[in-house]
């Protein structure tokens, strides 16, 4: 049976072009379409039931994207929902990472012009995403990626690391609403700095990381090159480069690597991974939440020969997709497999904090 799509975007040209991929696809069907969101929100409330995911704008009239989200939550609505949202340099990236924490699932960057829309790149976009949200398989690896606030009155940002233990946590496709439940919960003397790979394109991190970091008593920040790593704070790489680790000068610095994606992701959490290797550390805590794809595995299988090691995989009962996590579960690296809930926990059991910031 054929998977029911509901299309909804301002742009009439959009919405032609979204239907037309759609409809190549034997497996999915355009039930509607909404040009803005008070219709869109109209159909959802009339038709929910029919739809097996909705494909939705942002930035529409009438009502915006984030109002539809936050009215299906009100009205506990719990369809899947996919945003195409735009890259440009005003506050999308912004915008997008609220989407997420509204219930959205994935997001799709929305190209800018008409022949990009017709490249084959962005149809086989739309297809792994919509087949990630109806649970299809699909031929080949999904390239898309596819946050009670109480703040410490100061964060441990000067904290020189002492190299003991570290923190390497990866995430994809649900990751930045399941990095709402996990880093908010981390203290802000955790004895180790956590670095963080969520699959995201350039110019989404960032938001994403302030949006963390506004929520939390530990530092959150988007990463740069040749920062000395510190305790109590979470990097976060950058969307669009491959994060690593390196020795500079006696010291553990975040470097960044160009180099073409792998996992058909960029950033990668292997090549993340990977770096950690020989780096001297007494124990490497890592951790691999909800996501699409096996990202993470090969790393950790490489980090398990040499280096003392504890892996955390989230469960999959509360996963938004379990793919990540599951395939840490059945390469035997997993030493728990936990809920969403308690991963933060496990991981300030396995580091420790500070003693007086030291």
């Amino acid at each position: 049976m054929k998977k029911n799509i509901l299309v909804v975007d301002d742009s009439a040209l959009m919405r032609s072009m979204l239907c037309d991929i759609i409809e190549t696809d034997s497996r999915f069907s355009v039930e509607d379409t909404a040009k803005n969101g008070r219709d869109a929100l109209d159909l959802i409330m009339k038709k929910h039931s029919s739809y097996d995911v909705i494909l939705m704008d942002i930035n529409m009239p009438y009502m915006d994207g984030l109002e539809v989200l936050k009215r299906m939550r009100q009205n506990h609505i719990h369809n899947r929902v996919i945003i195409i949202s735009s890259l440009t340099k005003n506050d999308d990236g912004r915008y997008t990472i609220r989407a997420l924490e509204l219930g959205a699932m994935d997001f799709i960057a929305k190209p800018e012009s008409y022949v990009q829309i017709r490249n084959e790149k962005f149809r086989n976009e739309v297809i792994q995403s919509l087949c990630m949200a109806c649970g299809v398989n699909h031929e080949t690896k999904h390239s898309v990626i596819k946050l009670h606030t109480v703040r410490h009155e100061e964060k441990n940002e000067n904290r020189v690391y002492g190299g003991g233990k570290i923190v390497a946590l990866a995430c994809s496709t649900g990751g930045p609403k399941a990095l709402k439940e996990v880093i908010p919960r981390l203290s802000a003397d955790i004895a180790a700095p956590v670095m963080v790979v969520q699959h995201m394109p350039q110019g989404f991190t960032k938001p994403l990381a302030e949006s963390l970091d506004g929520i939390s008593a530990i530092k959150v920040k988007e990463a740069q090159e040749g920062e000395v790593l510190k305790n109590g704070v979470v990097y976060i790489a950058p969307g669009g480069i491959h994060m690593i680790l390196e020795n500079r000068s006696g010291k553990h610095v975040i470097g960044f690597s160009d180099a073409p994606p792998r996992e058909g992701v960029k950033p990668c959490a292997n090549i993340m991974y990977e770096s950690l290797d020989g780096k001297g550390f007494e124990e490497i805590v890592c951790v691999v939440l909800t996501g699409m794809g096996a990202d993470g595995t090969k790393g950790i299988r490489k980090l398990e020969s040499k280096n003392k090691i504890h892996v955390i995989a989230q469960n999959e009962k509360t996963s938004v997709v379990y793919g990540m996590p599951k395939a840490i579960a059945e390469a035997g690296l997993a030493d728990e497999i936990l809920p969403l809930g308690d991963i933060a926990k496990a991981i300030i059991k396995n580091t420790g904090v500070l003693n007086n910031g030291r």
